[in-house]
């Protein structure tokens, strides 16, 4: 056992210059290779974020003036609304006048013409009693005539 003990120490005896040789490897790898391959890693990854910040915060003011715009659309559609309904009350309300106006006319030709036809109406009783009297006095005279004969 002493034998085994004894080549193991040998043996680790000449691996203390390979284990010296991996440690100094090692930190030359860290610093040479490894520290800067992290700080560009972690400067892209900085810049990375940055852009990603400016994207957020560019999504963020478009949804602002996204909303912006929609609420001034919708001001210009009901501003757009209020005029046509504005528009319609005119129309109507001059509709209306119109038809009151033709109303009038019509009422007014419509006692004209009653006048008309009463005074019509009187002049035809006038002349039909005028006539009336001619026949009553032509139908007294033709009896009398026959009764004379």
């Amino acid at each position: 056992m002493e034998s085994t003990l004894h080549d193991l120490g040998q043996l680790l005896l000449k691996a203390i210059p390979t284990v010296f040789l991996l440690l100094v490897v090692h930190f030359y790898l860290k610093r040479m290779f490894f520290g800067p391959m992290a700080d560009v890693l972690a400067k892209r990854r900085a810049a990375t974020e940055g852009q990603r910040e400016s994207a957020e915060a560019t999504r963020g003011r478009a949804a602002e003036q996204l909303a912006s715009i929609e609420a001034q659309l919708l001001q210009a559609r009901e501003a757009i609304y209020q005029e046509q309904e504005e528009a319609r009350r005119g129309w109507i309300g001059d509709q209306g006048t119109q038809l009151d106006a033709a109303r009038q006319q019509a009422h007014e030709l419509i006692h004209q013409s009653d006048q008309l036809l009463a005074a019509e109406a009187v002049g035809a009783k006038s002349q039909l009693a005028g006539t009336a009297d001619d026949l009553a006095d032509q139908i007294a005279q033709t009896l009398l005539k026959r009764t004379a004969a």
